[in-house]
């Protein structure tokens, strides 16, 4: 089958430099993408967050907040969730 689609440039330009990346040309690299994709569905994964209703986006990131309850994890002070206190040697 042949497919014709059509790319912004920057959407090319990172296709050809990932596909570069990996020592293949644009054909077959497109054509692993789509294969791994087809295989992580019929595998059963979840697709990915950004495809979710945002309804089921909550209802799994509720989940996972639940999952990481009870486990006595420290709780970072305002000052170190600052942005000047993460950023602070970067001088942004």
């Amino acid at each position: 089958m042949t497919v014709t689609i059509e790319l912004s440039p920057d959407v090319e330009a990172g296709l050809l430099a990932q596909a570069r990346a990996e020592g293949l040309n644009v054909s077959d690299y497109v054509q692993n993408l789509v294969r791994e994709r087809i295989s992580a569905r019929s595998a059963g994964a979840s697709p990915p967050a950004y495809e979710l209703p945002p309804e089921e986006w909550v209802r799994q990131f509720e989940a996972w907040t639940r999952n990481h309850a009870g486990r006595n994890l420290p709780v970072l002070s305002d000052e170190a969730m600052s942005r000047e206190s993460i950023y602070a040697d970067r001088g942004l």
